[in-house]
């Protein structure tokens, strides 16, 4: 069976007080989380002889702990909080006495393809010197053998990973079971190593990389939206996180490739501050939109880290269902939650808006934008857990309620941000119908001022509302289930009247004046 996925492994030392029954709850508690038992001896006895005391209650254990984080000064400690975890768990006198981490990060090796060599000219005898014409001959036979060497005309498919020493060594080395490699074989390098450090320690240095590259971006953007002293000193801070940027590349590259190693950083910066500051016909950025790239990546980056950590089993059972249901009820049963609130706060119904439905998608996508700061508080929480910040560890017993809490105060204000957005969107509707001006839309609602013209006598004009004065115009949201709702900007609020009773002639603007008489009507009605 598979075991549990984990990144770090830490060797400790536990003891396990209370007896033979406890001491198996904690062998079969081990093996269900897949830490494997190196060693177990009586306290005082085995490796704990001459450092702790004899005690025939307590059995000592070292156990392999694996669990997901990163590698730092905190890991050790982390896996002291994964047996108070466990302790806790299973009701058990349990304690972590030595944790040493075990790094086993790799090497990253050279990777070459095996090829024959009998198409290389011969060599030529060493006590018969050659003439110069067959000298330039051989030279330009070798040139040809090199070149469709690196072609890879002359490979063989054995692929080989190490020193060059070692490559050529292992391509000649025939494997129990397999085929006889050539008499004459060689190898020649797949890709130049850019990276010859080990493999986690250079994707940590390549993310540092990175977090300078947009450290240079932003300050540069800042530095071009600023004047004087502050806009010089932006951009030796910009001069700055180039610098380090090229050393942490140097340690990167190899051995005598630091100047591509160079070049690519140069390239990589050149292209951030043409994207940052505006090349051709790209805009430039502003402060504000880099700190929002920062604000996105990060929260990307820590849910990804807060979610690894789940199980398949977990996402299968409720994490998927849970994010469907979700997803579902904002697109569709909820796509017209903005519209609602902006219908309120106008003194209509919802179902006074006859909005299409494409627009209720776009609204229901800005909405799930606005809440989307709620995603800010988890992926904080998987860093921290990440990294094995103190407070959050899975022994702390008020990491929950400082989340809860947390996680409510970003929602009041994920709320607040909504209920602020329709608000704006309301005040600006109502500034410009005050000054009689062009109406703004709001996701597929339209106001525009028109002049009613009823169709009946005045007495049998049936409104909800107010009293419909024809001789001005109104604000129409247009019809919706034989209903035309108006908003009477004198009195400030709503009026609704039956579609079939009126006529709606649009108008420029709320200045205009109506010509509509009752005496027009025909004496019938």
């Amino acid at each position: 069976m598979q075991g549990k996925r984990y990144d770090q492994r830490v060797l400790v030392l536990i003891e396990v007080r209370g007896g033979q029954r406890d001491w198996d709850e904690a062998e079969r508690a081990f093996g269900e989380r897949d830490w494997p038992v190196i060693d177990s001896s009586a306290r005082g006895e085995g490796m704990s002889r001459g450092v702790l005391s004899a005690d025939a209650s307590a059995r000592m254990y070292s156990v392999e702990v694996r669990f997901l984080g990163a590698l730092n000064r905190r890991t050790g400690r982390a896996a002291v909080w994964e047996v108070q975890r466990l302790a806790r768990v299973k009701r058990l006198e349990m304690y972590a006495r030595h944790c040493e981490p075990m790094d086993r990060d790799r090497e990253s090796l050279a990777a070459w393809w095996a090829h024959t060599t009998a198409h290389r000219p011969p060599r030529a005898p060493a006590p018969r010197p050659l003439a110069p014409m067959a000298k330039l001959r051989r030279a330009a036979a070798m040139a040809r053998a090199r070149f469709t060497e690196r072609r890879g005309y002359h490979d063989t498919g054995t692929v080989v990973t190490g020193t060059a020493s070692e490559a050529r060594r292992l391509a000649r080395m025939a494997l129990p079971g397999g085929s006889a490699p050539g008499a004459a074989a060689d190898a020649r390098l797949a890709y130049r190593a850019a990276v010859p450090r080990r493999e986690d320690d250079a994707r940590r240095r390549l993310y540092r990389l990175g977090a300078w590259l947009l450290a240079m971006t932003f300050c540069a953007v800042v530095s071009r939206h600023e004047d004087g002293v502050e806009a010089r000193v932006w951009a030796g801070a910009a001069v700055l996180c180039f610098l380090a940027g090229v050393v942490l590349m140097f340690g990167l590259s190899a051995a005598g490739s630091r100047a591509s190693g160079f070049a690519a950083w140069s390239a990589a910066a050149a292209f951030a501050l043409a994207l940052g500051l505006g090349a051709g016909e790209n805009r430039a950025w502003t402060p504000g939109q880099m700190l929002l790239v920062f604000a996105v990546l990060a929260t990307a980056g820590g849910v990804w880290l807060l979610v690894r950590q789940w199980t398949w089993g977990e996402w299968l059972t409720w994490a998927v269902p849970l994010l469907f249901a979700a997803v579902a009820s904002l697109v569709v049963s909820s796509g017209s939650v903005l519209h609602a609130m902006y219908a309120d706060s106008l003194d209509l119904m919802p179902a006074d808006l006859d909005v299409p439905a494409i627009w209720q998608a776009v609204s229901a996508v800005k909405l799930m934008v606005l809440l989307s700061s709620v995603l800010f508080v988890p992926a904080l929480w998987g860093v921290a857990k990440h990294v094995h910040v103190p407070g959050v560890g899975p022994a702390d017993r008020f990491r929950v309620p400082a989340y809860v809490v947390a996680q409510a105060m970003v929602l009041a204000l994920c709320v607040s941000g909504v209920l602020d957005s329709v608000g704006a969107a309301v005040a600006d509707f109502r500034a410009a119908a005050v000054r009689k001006a062009e109406l703004p839309s709001y996701f597929g609602v339209e106001p525009e001022w028109t002049c009613i013209e009823p169709t009946v006598p005045a007495a049998k004009l049936g409104t909800r509302g107010g009293v419909l004065s024809p001789e001005r115009p109104y604000v129409s949201f247009g019809e919706a289930g034989g209903t035309v709702s108006l908003w009477d900007e004198p009195a400030g609020k709503s009026v609704q009247v039956s579609a079939e009773q009126v006529r709606l002639v649009p108008v420029a603007d709320g200045s205009v004046r109506c010509t509509f008489s009752y005496a027009s009507l025909p004496k019938g009605d």
